[in-house]
């Protein structure tokens, strides 16, 4: 990629969430995935949500394997699972994510992803959908780095709801950024 273009700053944000069934991004699977552009007073100009179908026996498998996490989040696991039949192909839902780019960045300019231990979600990102992969900065905003220093330093803690699902923990983590900024002085 043009140097010029990886030190241009970009006066936009990709927020995205994934939902998976764990967290190995070799065996699990991407069940919901979804994206929020904000500019950097962090006003949301465009989202995308997308669910990814596969195979019920992998997908039960996954689920089985990753059952501590799913037997507390048992709702959320059912409206997962629900919602499968409706899903796309992962590679269509690539397909969907670069149009959605291309419609709300600008071309050539690597997009910054931000949202919570966005690093876990860009494995998936790197494993499962390269093309997109490459559309992306090398640098992230990780939101959870931000609660580690307001929690370790200065006791803040911001209480963001836990749903797992994925437009919303969007939101939670624009929101929580967003009472760390405010803490500043």
């Amino acid at each position: 990629m043009d140097k010029k273009l990886i030190n241009e700053r970009s006066d936009r944000i990709l927020w995205l969430d994934l939902e998976m069934t764990g967290l190995s991004s070799d065996d699990d699977l991407i069940l919901e995935v979804a994206a929020i552009v904000t500019d950097w007073d962090f006003n949301e100009l465009a989202s995308y949500h997308g669910i990814v179908k596969n195979d019920v026996k992998i997908l039960n498998d996954r689920l089985a394997v990753n059952s501590a996490f799913w037997d507390v989040n048992a709702e959320t696991r059912s409206n997962l699972v629900n919602q499968n039949q409706e899903g796309k192909p992962l590679l269509e839902i690539e397909d969907e994510i670069l149009s959605f780019i291309d419609d709300h960045f600008k071309k050539g300019l690597p997009v910054l992803l931000g949202g919570n231990s966005i690093h876990m979600d860009r494995r998936f990102i790197v494993a499962k959908w390269p093309r997109f992969d490459k559309r992306l900065h090398y640098r992230m905003l990780d939101v959870s780095a931000w609660k580690v220093v307001f929690e370790g330093k200065y006791k803040k803690r911001f209480n963001k709801p836990d749903e797992h699902r994925a437009l919303s923990d969007i939101r939670g983590s624009i929101m929580e950024l967003q009472y760390y900024l405010s803490n500043l002085k």
